[in-house]
């Protein structure tokens, strides 16, 4: 076990986890759309969330890690059977090749064992599916009604459920996504006949897990391999085959000052990495990076809520904050709001956490990070409203109204414009 006391430990086990992500180069995985395939298969999985105050998070995750990369090369991706939708520890896209890895969960809601929906209906699921196989694909706006707009996925309507039963039980799979708009069809009419759809065992399972999250955030912790994994054999096995592995000397364990263990390759703190550049990263609360938040904490010391989720009153930096990354540290958040119609970002709070570097070299970089940012919402402008520190605001004011972020930049205030 390896004690990290010293900050140069630290800061390289930072340099470790980001360089993994794919957070410390220009372009790790290339530009556009070869680039977002190599992305997601390297990270593992994608998060779709439904929050559209920005752009959806499954892009904005991409977009953070390929340069070029556009919104609609997601649903390409999903039509040429590069990647496929399920559920990871959230509903996510998911590289095509690990979809045999999908089959533990299907089988055991289809089966029983656990359950999506309580109590299904399997007639109606029948009809559905009997529908789907003689027509073809169905969307899902044409279950929907013309009565009043229901409150979430608990307040579906029957057939609703029924379908999204038979997606989560491994009948069905979305062929393509218009926005928030599923198209489901067969499987077995959506899924390229070259994948693998071989049941792993427990063990294969475990062994796919510890590989995969090694790659992509280059140390781990036990808690952090199975991350709201709930199947108690699953993790067990996890646990075996690290134990095994550092017996075997395979892997190696570091503790920091705040006694939190981690779990690397052996010898990777001695190897070379990419070089820090002055970049500033402007992130999704969804971001594999920042997901695990006992993870973040632990690492970065950055303590991080997204606050959607809290009540108004009890926020403290905003409803949809998103991770300011600066080099090797986390340096902020930010609270915005595209507003589409006006080509607007209204960004609402700026907060700047204390950090080791100079003042105008992260204002820089927050200014070509924010003019980058502002283009892929779609918005010719960009406003303030407040920052702290409050000594910050004017100058940044001034900085964003000049601020070209499109050819169709225009001026003037916008909703929400404080200055």
């Amino acid at each position: 076990m390896i004690e990290i006391k010293r900050p140069p430990e630290l800061l390289r086990l930072r340099r470790l986890a980001l360089a993994a992500q794919g957070l410390l180069q220009a372009q790790p995985f290339g530009r556009g759309l070869p680039g977002a395939r190599n992305a997601i298969n390297h990270i593992g999985y994608v998060q779709v969330d439904t929050i559209s105050v920005l752009q959806r998070a499954h892009h904005h995750v991409l977009r953070s890690r390929v340069p070029d990369f556009k919104p609609a090369m997601t649903n390409q991706m999903l039509r040429d059977g590069d990647i496929f939708e399920y559920w990871a520890h959230a509903a996510a896209f998911l590289p095509i090749a690990d979809f045999r890895f999908s089959l533990p969960y299907k089988n055991a809601i289809k089966g029983g064992q656990t359950h999506w929906f309580k109590n299904p209906d399997r007639k109606l699921m029948a009809e559905l599916l009997a529908r789907i196989g003689s027509d073809g694909p169905l969307r899902s706006r044409d279950l929907e009604s013309a009565g009043p707009k229901r409150a979430g996925w608990w307040d579906w309507k029957p057939d609703k459920k029924a379908l999204e039963q038979l997606y989560m039980q491994g009948d069905l799979m979305v062929s393509a996504r218009e926005g928030f708009q599923k198209t489901y069809d067969l499987t077995e009419r959506v899924l390229p006949a070259h994948v693998d759809t071989t049941m792993p065992s427990v063990q294969e399972f475990a062994a796919h897990i510890v590989d995969q999250q090694l790659r992509c955030h280059g140390l781990v912790s036990l808690k952090g391999l199975t991350y709201l994994r709930r199947n108690p054999e699953l993790r067990e096995a996890v646990k075996e085959l690290i134990k095994a592995r550092l017996a075997h000397g395979d892997l190696q364990q570091v503790v920091l000052a705040g006694g939190d263990v981690f779990i690397l390759p052996t010898g990777a703190l001695e190897r070379p990495l990419p070089r820090l550049n002055s970049r500033m990263l402007i992130l999704s609360p969804f971001d594999n990076s920042v997901i695990q938040r006992d993870r973040l904490k632990a690492l970065f010391q950055y303590d991080y809520q997204l606050e959607c989720y809290v009540p108004e009153a009890k926020r403290r930096h905003g409803y949809f904050c998103l991770p300011l990354l600066y080099r090797d540290e986390f340096v902020g958040r930010m609270d915005c709001k595209a507003h589409r119609k006006t080509r607007h970002l209204q960004i609402k709070t700026l907060h700047f956490e204390p950090h080791r570097f100079a003042e105008g070299s992260v204002i820089t970089a927050f200014l070509d990070a924010i003019a980058a940012f502002c283009r892929f919402q779609e918005c010719d402008s960009v406003s303030l409203t407040n920052s702290d520190p409050k000594h910050l605001t004017h100058a940044l004011c001034d900085a964003l109204k000049a601020l070209d972020c499109s050819p169709q930049y225009q001026t003037g205030k916008a909703p929400g414009q404080a200055c």
